[in-house]
């Protein structure tokens, strides 16, 4: 099935999602990758509230190429990056935030069970950063500048962003496990 989404996601949104539907996000995402996830749980841990709001969010692993002319940001290129870095900080980060959706590519390893119930991984497929480039329409926001650009948190607003492919459902359906199961058994029947 395909969907077509607005942020903030509800939890109603995303336990509607298969393994395997495509969907397509309007609406704010932000950008997050090693530092920004080593970030928020750190000012977790500290008591310190976020200059972003991670309800009901879509976090995108992706370190795009900015460029700012006349004081506003434009993206060049916002391909998604290998999403199974973030895997050890995932779960920490959907217990204490109420994070909807996961966007990258390649998969994440022993997060199904965290996503269980109120999160979906949504698979973007690698080399299409101009793709992705197109459906940003606005960067009203970049957050911890100071962590370089790559590892910032930048505001994107998108329209009709995708196609996504869900790679984890709420219920646990890998399509990533799946498919490498599905490819061991067959080489061992060769």
């Amino acid at each position: 099935m395909e969907y077509h989404l607005n942020t903030p996601l509800k939890k109603e949104d995303v336990k509607q999602l298969d393994a395997g539907d495509i969907v397509y996000l309007t609406g704010t995402v932000l950008t997050a990758r090693d530092e920004a996830h080593a970030r928020i749980l750190e000012m977790y841990e500290e008591g310190l509230e976020l200059p972003f709001e991670l309800e009901g969010a879509a976090i995108y692993h992706c370190g795009p190429l900015m460029q700012q002319i006349e004081g506003k940001w434009s993206v060049v290129a916002a391909g998604p990056t290998t999403s199974d870095r973030m895997s050890k900080m995932t779960p920490n980060l959907l217990k204490h935030f109420n994070v909807r959706a996961l966007v990258g590519k390649g998969g994440m390893n022993n997060v199904a069970e965290s996503l269980k119930g109120k999160c979906v991984y949504l698979a973007y497929t690698g080399g299409c950063a101009a793709l992705a480039a197109g459906s940003i329409k606005n960067v009203p926001q970049v957050h911890w500048l100071d962590l370089g650009m790559p590892e910032a948190v930048w505001e994107l607003e998108v329209v009709e962003f995708g196609p996504l492919i869900v790679g984890i459902d709420t219920k646990g359906n890998d399509l990533f496990t799946s498919i490498k199961e599905k490819a061991r058994e067959s080489f061992s029947k060769k």
